[in-house]
C-alpha cells in the first residue's frame, strides 16, 4: 500500500499517476435530464434522481419506469433540486427510502431538506408514501448553491447528512445553525445523545463536524470510518477523514483561495483545524465518493473512487491508515456526477447535466 508523510507529497504522486487509457468496457444503458444520484434496490434495480424532481426505478438493462409519484416538491434552480437517494438499513422489511432536495422557504430563501417515506412499487406506477421531512438546513438563505445534502448510514444505523455553507462562508464556523456541517441523526431525524455538541442544544446538537464548504460526497470505508469529498473555493478540493467533533477550518483556512483572488491561509498555518488527507490544485470538482469492495476490479479493492465534475474523470485514491493519495485518474470525457458499485462488483456511473448517461463499467475483455 501507499504511505506518505505530507499532503504536498500526495499532490506530487497524484500528478505522476494519471491514467490515459480506460481499463473498462463501457456499456451505455440510458440517459437522463440532470441526473444527480442513484442507489441499488435489493432486487438489483436502481433508484435514480433527476434535479427537476423526478425519481425513477431503472432496470439493469436501462429500462426506466414512469416517475415515482408523490415525491417532494423541489426548488429547482441553480444547484438546487432533487438530490440524493438512499435506502433505510432495514429497507427489505420496511420499504423506507430517504430523499434530499432543495425546498423553498417564505420569501426569497431556500435550503436543503431530507424526507423519508415508504417506496410502494407497482406494476405500472410507484409511489413515495407517507413522506415526512426529518431534517432541514437552518437557516434558509438566499442564493442557490452549496446545498451538499449527501446522505450515508453507518453500520450502527446512524444517518449522516452533509450540509453545505450555502455560499455564505461564515456559517460554517457558527454553531447557531447547521450550514457548513456534517450532521448525525437517528433514522427518524432525532438527535443522538452522544453527538459531540449535544450539550449546546438546538442546532449544535445535530453537528458531527464543522468547517465544511460544499461536501458533495460521503462514504464509509471498510473499517467504518467516514470520509467526504468536498468542493474547495478556487481550487483546493478536499478528501477528508471525518472525525467526531473536528473543525475542518473553512473559511478560515483552505488549500484554495477565494474566486476574487483573495488568498485564504493554508491549513498548515492553523494546526488546530483538521487538514484534508488529499487536496487538489488545480480543481477536480469532486462529487460523490465510494469505497470499492468488489471482486470485478481486484486492483481497486479498498480504494476510494471519486466522481469528477470539472475534471470529467473518475479519481482513484489509495488509503493507508490516515494517509491517502491519488493513484489513477480515468478520463471519462464528461462531467461525472455519481458512482455506485453494483451487486456483481461492476461500476455504475451517472454523467452530469441534460443527457447524462447511465454507464456500466466492467473489465476489458481479454
Amino acid at each position: 500500500m501507499f504511505r506518505f508523510t505530507s499532503m504536498i507529497a500526495l499532490l506530487c504522486v497524484a500528478a505522476l499517476a494519471t491514467a490515459e487509457d480506460l481499463p473498462f468496457e463501457v456499456t451505455e444503458l440510458t440517459d437522463f435530464n440532470e441526473p444527480w444520484a442513484m442507489t441499488f434496490l435489493p432486487d438489483g434495480r436502481l433508484l435514480v434522481t433527476e434535479k427537476r424532481g423526478r425519481l425513477y426505478i431503472v432496470g439493469q438493462d436501462g429500462t426506466k419506469s414512469r416517475p415515482v409519484e408523490d415525491t417532494p416538491n423541489v426548488d429547482y434552480r441553480g444547484q438546487g433540486g432533487l438530490g440524493d437517494v438512499i435506502l433505510h438499513p432495514d429497507y427489505a422489511n420496511n420499504g423506507i427510502i430517504y430523499l434530499s432536495y432543495a425546498e423553498a422557504g417564505v420569501g426569497n430563501v431556500r435550503g436543503a431538506a431530507v424526507a423519508r417515506g415508504r417506496l410502494e412499487i407497482g406494476e405500472r406506477t410507484s409511489y413515495f408514501r407517507d413522506g415526512e421531512v426529518i431534517w432541514r438546513q437552518n437557516p434558509k438563505v438566499t442564493d442557490d448553491g452549496h446545498y451538499g445534502h449527501r446522505m450515508a448510514f453507518d453500520s450502527n444505523g446512524y444517518l449522516f447528512i452533509s450540509s453545505g455553507e450555502r455560499q455564505k462562508f461564515v456559517p460554517a464556523q457558527q454553531m447557531n445553525g447547521n450550514l457548513g456541517k456534517i450532521v448525525r441523526l437517528h433514522d427518524d431525524g432525532s438527535v443522538p445523545d452522544d453527538n459531540p455538541f449535544v450539550s449546546e442544544g438546538d442546532m449544535a446538537a445535530q453537528v458531527w463536524s464543522l468547517g465544511h464548504r460544499n461536501p458533495l460526497g460521503l462514504a464509509f470505508d471498510a473499517e467504518g470510518r467516514l470520509w467526504n469529498s468536498e468542493m474547495g473555493p478556487l481550487h483546493g478540493d478536499e478528501m477528508n477523514l471525518i472525525i467526531k467533533g473536528e473543525n475542518y477550518g473553512y473559511p478560515i483556512v483552505s488549500e484554495g483561495d477565494h474566486y476574487s483572488g483573495e488568498e485564504i491561509p493554508d491549513h498548515d498555518t492553523r494546526p488546530e483545524f483538521a487538514a484534508p488527507k488529499v487536496a487538489w490544485i488545480p480543481t477536480i470538482a469532486p462529487a460523490e465518493i465510494i469505497f470499492y469492495s468488489g471482486d470485478m476490479f481486484p486492483e481497486m479493492q479498498g480504494m476510494a473512487l471519486i466522481a469528477g465534475l470539472r475534471s470529467r474523470a473518475i479519481i482513484q485514491v489509495a488509503v493507508d491508515g490516515d494517509s491517502a493519495a491519488e493513484v489513477a485518474r480515468y478520463d471519462m470525457g464528461k462531467r461525472i456526477r455519481e458512482l455506485e458499485q453494483g451487486p456483481d462488483g461492476a461500476l455504475w456511473v451517472l454523467e452530469d447535466r441534460d443527457g447524462g448517461r447511465l454507464l456500466k463499467l466492467t473489465p476489458l475483455k481479454k
